[in-house]
C-alpha cells in the first residue's frame, strides 16, 4: 500500500502527494528526542500570528494530547489552507469523536485538495461509522490525491461493524476495476484485504476475494504485489491457490 512516508511534495494539487507527506513516523526515536514542548505548543495554537499557529499545528502531527483537539478543530476553518491541512493531519494523529463531524463538514466545503486529502486521512484514523459516507464520496468523486487516501482510510474501518465493512467493500471493488491511477488501485486492494479479514464469509466477501484475485493480473506490478500480500494475509484457500498458480507460471 502507498502511505504518507512513500510520497513527497509536488506542485500539482491533483498529484498524489501533500505538503505533510514526509512526516516522520510517530515512533521514530529521532522524532521522539526532538519533540517540541507540549505546553508551549498548546499556547501557540491560539496565537494571533499565523506562523505561530502553523508551527503548533504541525507539532501536533507528532505530539498527542487531548487538550489540543478543540483548538485544532477551530483551525480546520482557518483562512490559510496550509494551516487547515496541518490541523487535519494533527487531528489524524489525535483522533477524537468530537472531531468527526467538524472533519466531515470541512471535507464537504473545502476547495483545497491538499486539505481534503488530510481530512480524509484523519477520518480514517477516527474509525467511526459516521465517516463511511464521506469516504465513499471521496473515493468516487474527488481528485486522485484524495481518492488515494479515501481507499486506504476505508480499510481502516474493518473493525467497526459488519455492516460498515460490508458497505465499504463494493465501492473499493469498483475502484480496483475502474481506477486509472495505479497507486489508488494499490490502496484499494490493500483496503479490500483489511476488510475481508474482518468479514471472512458471505457474498460480499466472495466478491472482494474475486476482485483481489483478478488484481493479481493487474498491469501494474505494485498492484499485483499488494494483491498478492492481501491474499496471503487473508489465507483463503481460493486466494492462496491463485497466488500459487501464478507464481508457478512466473507471472508473480
Amino acid at each position: 500500500m502507498y502511505n504518507e512516508e512513500d510520497l513527497s511534495l509536488l506542485d500539482d494539487e491533483d498529484s498524489l502527494e501533500s505538503p505533510l507527506d514526509h512526516m516522520a513516523a510517530v515512533d521514530d526515536p529521532a522524532v521522539e528526542a526532538a519533540k517540541p514542548d507540549v505546553e508551549e505548543m498548546l499556547q501557540l495554537l491560539s496565537s494571533t500570528d499565523t506562523t505561530q499557529r502553523m508551527i503548533a499545528a504541525r507539532a501536533f502531527c507528532e505530539l498527542q494530547d487531548s487538550r489540543a483537539i478543540p483548538p485544532l478543530i477551530q483551525l480546520l476553518s482557518d483562512a490559510c489552507p496550509l494551516l487547515r491541512v496541518s490541523a487535519a493531519y494533527a487531528l489524524g494523529r489525535n483522533p477524537s469523536d468530537d472531531a468527526v463531524l467538524p472533519l466531515i463538514q470541512q471535507f464537504n466545503q473545502d476547495w483545497n485538495g491538499y486539505v481534503r486529502k488530510g481530512v480524509v486521512w484523519a477520518l480514517g484514523n477516527c474509525r467511526d461509522s459516521r465517516v463511511l459516507e464521506p469516504l465513499i464520496d471521496a473515493l468516487q468523486n474527488d481528485i486522485s490525491a484524495v481518492r488515494l487516501w479515501a481507499a486506504s482510510s476505508l480499510g481502516q474501518l474493518a473493525d467497526i461493524s459488519p455492516d460498515v465493512t460490508t458497505a465499504a467493500i463494493p465501492p473499493l471493488i469498483h475502484t480496483l476495476q475502474s481506477e486509472s491511477m495505479a497507486p489508488v488501485r494499490s490502496n484499494a486492494v490493500w483496503a479490500l484485504g483489511q476488510l475481508s479479514q474482518a468479514l471472512q464469509t458471505g457474498e460480499v466477501y466472495k466478491r472482494a476475494l474475486d476482485a483481489m484475485i483478478k488484481a493479481l493480473s493487474d498491469e501494474d506490478l505494485g498492484v499485483q504485489e499488494d494483491a498478492k500480500n492481501a491474499l496471503l494475509k487473508l489465507s483463503d484457500p481460493k486466494g492462496l491457490l491463485a497466488v500459487e498458480e501464478l507464481e508457478s507460471l512466473g507471472s508473480l
